[in-house]
């Protein structure tokens, strides 16, 4: 291993982490969840945390085998932190940290593998901090990794995994092959088996490319490690299966891993080449460098078979290998998602940085890779000029005032200025030959996303949360006799996390009032919280502004408590409601709640 400045290397790692602090964790916690997966994931995790059943993830009184159990079991530990409802009172920071801190550790991985193994060409320093800001700036990386889901866990574990074994590989360190192994097995642990198939595809890969894949290979002790990470991964799996049996089974193995990627769920269709256009969005604004990075790689590799190269110089090989096996395997799901693409941005993220290590002075060199960029940062100032042609096309009925909130917001006009000054930063730099100019937009971007992001945030959080709350406060006011909750027509899952109840969602139609009539008396959930008295004389209802005027709807007797946004909170005997589902039922409508296909909650 090439001898390090340890000054050098920790201010490099002070800088990157200053920088992932900016982008993943401030002000992480001052907006509420964003429906509709966060509040499963935070309802879960914090129902673990306040039930003390640490094995079976279960929300709104139903098992969710979605995913296995770390993520609940990091935001159960922040939720089981002392004066939780204190220094975290909109419960998002514990159900959002276990995603930032993932993308934090990861963002200081590819920094410091960068530092500790220079790659061929490397001649500055701030590489391995535009390798690092490469990931961290990515439009898809910003969101997830903020967002209460396991995605950027996922990303975060494997990621770290893979550059582990790729250490490993490149240096006489046995402690990393067993860390390497270690975060694998977190990984699995993290979204289930996908995690062991796309780091088998990448290593694989990769000994495929080296002639001396041999030694590579004994170098990782897959024996050893194999066990390792099975010692770590599959107790849970032997013990939910024991606990919970065939439901755990088909609904875990069956429907959210094999029938995910086998077939469509959801309505998740896309085409085959989804994820090259997602991997174009993924870096912006800074794609051509990744296709000059890509370009770079491959011709590295086609100049390794030739002849016998160090695999210190081969990171960019091994991130060219990473990339191809996410942009496969996850070509070939039927299901597909940008989501799926976040497991490929580190690995992109390292090949922007062999693009920077490649650019030259020249300006006639770099011609066509700045123009591409200069037409992006172009095309991006323009559709913010011209807001007032697209704005208008914005139909969300959750936010029917956002086109006007952005307009006063003054976001547009933020915007407007930073992307301008963007595009003319650039056209400067390039101007004056500047060798850095990729580490500069960077910079420009970091402090831009800070000033653009925030106030995007509160503001969708005001128009698409706070009512939510605001309804979920009246219902821990008016609640009579431990009354049954429902909502109808939009299904909004942080209901049931705000206001701590089970909730029954069902749509707007005719079987949608059917099934609430049956539910009632056949669908009687266990809330560990607050146990509703199914057999109460009425129920609270919130129902959306649309819904409330359907015909089924408008004609039940209810006492109207309040409204939030577009959100009403009716009170509905249950008399009536039966009433009016028996004569739905005598005119041919018919109860579907037990045969639907959505995903329930």
């Amino acid at each position: 291993m090439i001898p390090i400045n340890a000054k050098k290397r920790l201010i490099t790692l002070l800088i990157i982490l200053i920088s992932g602090i900016i982008i993943f964790i401030l002000g992480l916690g001052t907006t509420g969840l964003v429906d509709e997966t966060p509040p499963l994931f935070a309802g879960a995790a914090r129902a673990m945390s306040e039930s003390g059943d640490w094995i079976t993830p279960k929300v709104n009184g139903m098992f969710r085998f979605d995913k296995p159990p770390l993520i609940y079991w990091l935001m159960g530990f922040f939720y089981s932190l002392p004066k939780n409802e204190i220094w975290d009172s909109l419960g998002t920071l514990s159900a959002r940290l276990p995603s930032a801190l993932g993308s934090l550790f990861l963002m200081l991985m590819i920094g410091d593998t960068l530092f500790c193994w220079p790659q061929k060409g490397d001649r500055q320093l701030l590489t391995p901090i535009v390798s690092s800001l490469g990931f961290a700036l990515s439009p898809l990386i910003i969101i997830w990794s903020r967002t209460a889901v396991s995605d950027a866990l996922l990303t975060g574990t494997l990621g770290i995994s893979l550059l582990l074994f790729w250490r490993r590989m490149a240096s006489e360190n046995n402690d990393l092959c067993i860390s390497a192994w270690v975060f694998l097995g977190f990984a699995i642990l993290t979204k289930g088996p996908v995690a062991f198939v796309l780091a088998l595809l990448t290593v694989t890969s990769f000994l495929f490319s080296q002639k001396n894949w041999k030694k590579l290979l004994r170098k990782i002790n897959p024996k050893k490690g194999f066990l390792i990470t099975i010692l770590i991964s599959v107790p849970w799996y032997i013990l939910e299966l024991i606990k919970e049996g065939k439901p755990f089974w088909d609904n875990f193995f069956g429907y959210h891993n094999f029938q995910r990627y086998t077939s469509v769920v959801n309505n998740h269709a896309e085409p085959f080449w989804f994820f090259l256009f997602i991997m174009i969005l993924a870096s912006l604004p800074f794609t051509p460098f990744l296709y000059h990075g890509i370009f770079k790689a491959f011709m590295d590799l086609l100049k390794s078979s030739k002849e016998n190269c160090n695999t210190n110089d081969s990171l960019f090989t091994y991130s060219l290998c990473w990339l191809t096996s996410v942009l496969i395997f996850f070509s070939l799901s039927a299901t597909k998602l940008p989501s799926y693409w976040l497991p490929a941005i580190p690995a992109a993220a390292i090949l922007i940085s062999n693009s920077f290590i490649n650019l030259t002075n020249s300006k006639k060199s770099n011609l066509y890779l700045w123009l591409f960029n200069f037409l992006i940062l172009f095309g991006v100032s323009m559709a913010f000029f011209f807001s007032n042609n697209w704005l208008n096309l914005i139909n969300d009925p959750e936010m029917p005032n956002l086109a006007s909130e952005l307009i006063s917001s003054g976001v547009i006009f933020k915007a407007k200025l930073f992307f301008s000054s963007f595009t003319l930063l650039a056209i400067i730099l390039f101007y004056l030959n500047s060798k850095s100019i990729l580490f500069y937009l960077q910079v420009f971007l970091l402090i831009g996303q800070s000033f653009l992001m925030s106030p995007i945030r509160k503001l969708a959080d005001t128009s698409r949360q706070l009512p939510l709350r605001n309804i979920s406060e009246l219902i821990l006011d008016v609640r009579e006799g431990r009354e049954t909750l429902a909502m109808i027509g939009i299904r909004k899952p942080s209901l049931h996390y705000y206001s701590r109840q089970i909730v029954f969602y069902e749509p707007n139609t005719e079987e949608g009032l059917i099934n609430l009539s049956d539910r009632l008396t056949n669908d009687r959930r266990e809330n560990y919280y607050d146990q509703p008295d199914y057999e109460y004389k009425s129920l609270l209802v919130v129902i959306d502004e649309f819904s409330s005027r359907q015909k089924q709807w408008s004609k039940i007797n209810r006492q109207k408590l309040g409204k939030f946004g577009i959100y009403n909170l009716w009170r509905i005997q249950k008399s009536d409601l039966n009433k009016y589902s028996k004569f739905l039922l005598n005119s041919g409508f018919k109860s579907s709640w037990k045969n639907r296909k959505v995903e329930n909650f």
